[in-house]
């Protein structure tokens, strides 16, 4: 008999990813919408966890934040690209999914901490979208994987008008977050890249 032997882990299959990302998007959706539900009974409560500038005490809400909205119409704005991208990228694998949502929340976050103007309170998860569309973008150039490249090209032709988001032209719209988030996830891209013949995670 032999001691200390690895035994190959068969790679999860096709169907397995689809709906693995199914579910976590779909959970991801309900808890934001239920969050929402909570605030507005409890007459927007949940707010607090907003951003506010150059506090220190608000580092601690840079990823709560994320996870708040103000209002169902924000939460709506967010939430078909938020499931439309999210999917895309989870598919992919949970775990670097996972990892490339965590850096996009935390740089967004820091960035709107840092540049937003004073006494704004900043929330929502369009940092998270701009971050997941600046990776999905550019992940199959990264990773040379034809078929990401094609997912990334659909991508950009679908939501590239949100580029406009990063830009200060839109009153109470924090721009700093998108910007931030797109970089995120262009970093994360090259930070998580999956090396050639490696399978999902």
């Amino acid at each position: 008999m032999a001691y200390g032997a690895n035994l190959p882990v068969p790679a999860a299959s096709r169907g397995e990813r689809v709906k693995g990302a199914a579910v976590l998007m779909g959970s991801l959706l309900l808890l934001l919408w239920l969050l929402e539900a909570v605030d507005a009974a409890s007459g927007h409560a949940l707010d607090t966890f907003g951003i506010t500038p150059r506090e220190v005490g608000e580092l601690r809400d840079i990823v709560p934040a994320a996870f708040v909205h103000f209002g169902f119409g924000h939460l709506m704005a967010n939430s078909v690209p938020l499931l439309l991208l999210g999917f895309l990228a989870a598919v992919s694998g949970i775990r670097r999914f996972l990892a490339v949502v965590t850096v996009i929340i935390l740089v967004s976050g820091a960035g709107v901490w840092l540049t937003a103007p004073g006494h704004s309170v900043t929330a929502g998860a369009s940092g998270v979208v701009f971050g997941l569309f600046g990776y999905l973008l550019i992940r199959g150039f990264v990773d040379r994987r034809a078929g990401d490249v094609i997912v990334g090209l659909i991508v950009g032709a679908v939501y590239g008008s949100i580029l406009w988001g990063v830009l200060p032209t839109t009153t109470g719209v924090s721009w700093q977050g998108h910007l931030f988030g797109l970089l995120a996830g262009v970093a994360a891209a090259f930070a998580f890249r999956r090396r050639r013949g490696a399978g999902g995670a």
